[in-house]
């Protein structure tokens, strides 16, 4: 007989499936009916339309879309499915042993967020050393957890009678808030996801479900433990962490550095530092990722780790195709690459750039040459500020 509900049994059979899929954790969050004033969905309803009014979004257009009703598609899950009556949420630890943006490093180099190192092993045609016989390609975590998500909803669909979706980053909720409904763990106050055994570095995937939750069956809500510890929001350089469990993307320098088209605030470009694509401050100085466990199975690109700025300042289109092509660094496109490299550039403080700043600067590129006029003068106040 197939099961018409989430059970217990049903539950760490789906705990099971998820860590055979290669996830590191996994449950079920349940979907109640929005309309009722205390449920889990209106509350996060309220905040994330409280977020949007308040312009902490930016330009990210695709998190105010609303239905015709004018209800935010991703502030209530049966807005956009009305079937929803739970959530699977899948998490996958994906840190390594390289080292911390925090970590000592050479001025010419520059910063990639973590999640965007992972690349795939394919057989190299040219690699005929036996030491060597693998190369490392461009992969995308999003591909790549759809993938996993999509081996369980297949065996879901065999032992259940329901309908389902799934989603990486794309599915009409707040992932983060569904984890925490889910107990995968709490809402750190950097507004990551934290687990006390696996830490922050956490990707989620979710497959939205037509099963209901039996009581029974209802997660544990994991209890918040950031306790009194303001580490993340000290350390943010942009003060985009403006209270605890609450940030404003618009000052993120993630969202700077990937979602934020044209010109960056000139206010914001010292605080960004020598980041190129994303930032993991927030995380790496969290107490609870000293104790997080290695992901054996991701595999890094060691050229993305501290990458070097005039290495990826000399791309050209092709370049920048080879190397990031099915990556998450493809999203921000090279011309934005390119300008966050400038800033960069002008942070690190190195003369050696110039060159290649003033050729930014004369180019007909508005954003980069502005961008670079920036540099140049940021490294002759830098130059003055250590002489004698």
């Amino acid at each position: 007989m197939l099961t018409a509900e989430w059970t217990p049994e049903l539950t760490q059979w789906l705990r099971t499936l998820a860590l055979e899929a290669g996830f590191d954790t996994a449950g079920i969050a349940p979907v109640s009916d929005p309309t009722s004033p205390r449920s889990s969905e209106r509350l996060t309803a309220e905040r994330f339309s409280s977020w949007i009014a308040a312009g902490r979004a930016g330009e990210m257009d695709y998190l105010k879309r609303r239905d015709d009703s004018g209800i935010l598609l991703r502030s209530e899950v049966r807005a956009a499915i009305p079937w929803a009556r739970s959530v699977i949420v899948c998490a996958f630890n994906y840190n390594t042993t390289a080292p911390l943006s925090t970590d000592p490093a050479p001025n010419s180099t520059g910063w990639i967020a973590r999640y965007a190192w992972s690349g795939r092993q394919i057989p190299d045609i040219n690699a005929y050393n036996p030491e060597h016989p693998t190369q490392l390609q461009p992969s995308d975590y999003h591909e790549d957890l759809l993938h996993r998500l999509r081996h369980i909803e297949t065996a879901l669909q065999q032992r259940t009678r329901c309908e389902t979706r799934c989603y990486v980053d794309t599915g009409p909720l707040v992932e983060r808030a569904a984890a925490a409904q889910a107990g995968i763990g709490w809402i750190g106050k950097n507004t990551c996801v934290l687990d006390q055994r696996l830490g922050s570095w956490l990707l989620l995937g979710v497959i939205i479900t037509s099963l209901p939750v039996a009581s029974d069956a209802l997660p544990q809500i994991a209890a918040d433990r950031c306790g009194t510890c303001t580490r993340c929001i000290d350390a943010c350089p942009t003060s985009a962490l403006i209270a605890p469990h609450e940030m404003d993307a618009s000052l993120c320098i993630a969202y700077l550095t990937i979602e934020k088209k044209g010109t960056i605030p000139e206010h914001l470009r010292e605080p960004i530092g020598r980041q190129v694509f994303g930032c993991d401050i927030c995380q790496d100085v969290c107490p609870w990722n000293r104790r997080a466990p290695v992901n054996q199975t991701m595999l890094a690109r060691p050229q993305l780790i501290n990458p070097a700025l005039d290495w990826l300042a000399g791309m050209d289109a092709a370049d920048f195709k080879r190397w990031f092509k099915g990556s998450p660094l493809e999203r921000t496109r090279r011309a934005r690459l390119q300008r966050n490299v400038a800033i960069a550039m002008g942070n690190s403080g190195e003369q050696g750039f110039l060159p290649q700043l003033r050729q930014w600067a004369a180019s007909g590129d508005p954003v980069l040459a502005e961008a670079a006029e920036w540099s140049i003068h940021r490294i002759a106040k830098l130059s003055a500020e250590l002489s004698p």
